[in-house]
């Protein structure tokens, strides 16, 4: 188990077959009496699995579908999910459960936080992604049209359990996107995780193999970071690595991109930035590459659209006064602000971006 503390301390459980312990905790909770699992539509059997375990412990148990991914991180999904707390009766002591990516867990500790001002939410992330990312930290949103996550609010699990048995059930491809939040872990604050991809990103792939560690290890960040600083108030923008690009991309996108991969081209450019001002050499900055390259995630992006990734970027939360901010690495575990880089500047690392996209589809 890995402490938060914090305001609201609690635990990030990571093990296997962790059904039974979901269920016990709830169980502990004072006064609950009802649970609300929100989930995806793939994850239909596994929610009924676990709610028939946590109503073997007394808590009268009901599920809610939402739509998978992005498309369900949504106010009127939300809306229809307190709807339907509203017709059970949910009260103050009653609790969610997310169980899902990361966008099922962000929606659910958003509607969490909302009802009645705020009542539990218990995390079961599923994906990669959401396990060393979206679950742990109290961040929680859903998308508008002005940008990803900027309707939210900062509201704490009760608990999060990590349940490495679903792992074995994702498609490579989801393992590849969430490797970019470790990899992203990394290079903000633990050099090990590096050393691991560089010495076989075939493990660090693998479920069996080093991935269980690098989940660890990228939770153990994330905890010693928000339990610092909950609000972003500071510390925490350095877990925005790569984030500020990647999120425009998302954007222009319209969020068909997976998330990791759109993070993993704003590593690239938070790197060549940095270059740009004289933050990082050469070699730390090939060495983004390689890493990122060495577990099938993407380095580049097309030419043509650097306005309107611009204006992506003038929206990102992380801004003030109108100036966009970066935080980009000196070296490894040691970061910085950028505000308001030049134009020139960032049309530069735009540049490099795409001339390597026009190398690789040469």
């Amino acid at each position: 188990m890995i402490p938060v503390s914090g305001p609201h301390p609690y635990e990030v459980t990571i093990g296997a077959n962790l059904h039974h312990r979901i269920a016990q905790r709830i169980a502990q909770l004072p006064g609950a009496q009802k649970a609300l699992i929100v989930h995806q539509g793939p994850l239909t059997s596994v929610a009924q699995e676990l709610a028939d375990t946590i109503e073997k412990q007394g808590i009268s148990v009901f599920c809610a579908e939402v739509p998978d991914a992005e498309a369900g991180k949504t106010l009127d999904v939300a809306g229809q999910v307190w709807d339907q707390l509203g017709v059970l009766e949910f009260g103050r002591k009653d609790v969610i459960v997310g169980l899902g990516g990361g966008a099922v867990t962000d929606l659910s500790g958003f509607i969490a936080a909302c009802w009645m001002r705020g009542i539990k939410v218990v995390q079961v992330p599923t994906t990669l992604l959401a396990m060393v990312d979206a679950a742990v930290g109290g961040k929680t949103g859903i998308n508008t049209a002005a940008g990803k996550n900027l309707v939210g609010a900062f509201h704490e699990p009760d608990s999060v359990f990590i349940d490495t048995d679903r792992l074995a059930t994702l498609p490579e491809d989801e393992i590849i996107a969430g490797s970019a939040e470790i990899i992203k872990t990394g290079f903000i604050a633990d050099p090990v995780i590096l050393q691991r991809y560089e010495e076989n990103a075939e493990a660090c792939l693998d479920v069996h193999g080093v991935l269980p560690e690098l989940i660890g290890r990228s939770v153990a960040v994330k905890a010693k970071v928000v339990a610092e600083d909950l609000e972003e108030a500071g510390l925490r923008e350095i877990l925005n690595y790569g984030h500020t690009f990647g999120h425009a991309v998302e954007l222009r996108e319209q969020f068909q991109w997976r998330h990791g991969r759109a993070v993993a081209v704003g590593m690239m450019f938070a790197a060549y930035l940095a270059k740009r001002v004289g933050l990082i050499d050469e070699a730390l900055v090939q060495r983004h590459r390689r890493i990122i390259q060495s577990v099938g995630l993407t380095t580049t992006y097309e030419a043509g659209h650097f306005e309107e990734l611009k204006a992506g970027m003038q929206r990102d939360k992380k801004n003030r006064l109108g100036k966009i901010r970066f935080v980009l690495l000196e070296e490894v575990g040691r970061l910085t602000r950028l505000e308001g880089p030049t134009d020139d500047d960032l049309k530069a690392a735009y540049q490099r971006l795409t001339q390597e996209h026009s190398t690789a589809a040469k």
